[in-house]
């Protein structure tokens, strides 16, 4: 049955860029909803009905970013739509980030919505977080699909001309002392894709659910990754 999963996936990413819809997602009041989880407020959005379904967006974005696939799974599902840790509304003053809090935020927030576990689809950053959420809590993902992830930060993970801007970027700002919220913000979401992710081949292994991995003809992420994760997550398509 996971194919058929995989399938709904699949006909979303098609469909997306033909969607028109009238709902502004993520700054719907009508849908919109915080839960109190590991000390901040989550923002979130539901839509639809049946099995639960955890959107996952990338980094330095919102729900928004995921505007295009939720009217199609809305249909199919019961779409909960996140705001990750100091993204979006989800507002956290604190220093540190990680997507192990990231994921751990999830787990807590489907124990909030008294959940037990969900259908999880996670782009870029989210896709990291799909990942790490299988291997600290397995028991709260079903299936899971993870498009535009990597592995690891170095030189290897992106496409060179990306690497060294981000690099450049690095260099340029990183003894600056941030006077506003929104530059400590911004800067520590930054900093989460320059030091992070740092997951094992041998950590994919303990990833139990079934797991469709993505990667598009022209992704920022090298292939490279992509191809790890399919050959060292047992269940992986």
């Amino acid at each position: 049955m996971h194919k058929i999963f995989f399938l709904f996936v699949f006909f979303a990413i098609l469909n997306s860029a033909f969607c028109q819809s009238k709902i502004d997602y993520g700054n719907n009041k009508a849908a919109g909803k915080y839960y109190k989880v590991r000390g901040i407020n989550i923002y979130t959005e539901q839509y639809g009905s049946g099995n639960p379904l955890l959107l996952i967006h990338g980094n330095g974005g919102s729900i928004s970013s995921m505007a295009s696939i939720i009217p199609y799974f809305s249909c199919h599902y019961k779409v909960i739509a996140v705001d990750s840790r100091a993204h979006g509304k989800s507002a956290d003053a604190a220093d540190s980030l990680s997507f192990e809090m990231m994921a751990d935020d999830d787990a807590g927030l489907l124990d909030q919505l008294h959940i037990d576990s969900s259908y999880v689809i996670g782009w870029s950053d989210g896709g990291i977080v799909a990942l790490v959420l299988a291997m600290r809590h397995p028991g709260k993902v079903i299936k899971l699909a993870s498009t535009g992830a990597n592995l690891w930060p170095d030189s290897t993970a992106l496409l060179p001309s990306l690497w060294k801007g981000e690099k450049k970027y690095y260099d340029s700002l990183q003894s600056k002392k941030w006077i506003s919220q929104k530059e400590k913000n911004d800067w520590k979401i930054f900093m989460l894709d320059w030091v992070e992710p740092n997951i094992p081949l041998t950590a994919l292994q303990n990833i139990y659910c079934p797991s469709l991995i993505i990667s598009g003809d022209h992704d920022l992420i090298n292939l490279e990754h992509t191809v790890k994760m399919y050959q060292n997550i047992p269940y992986a398509y």
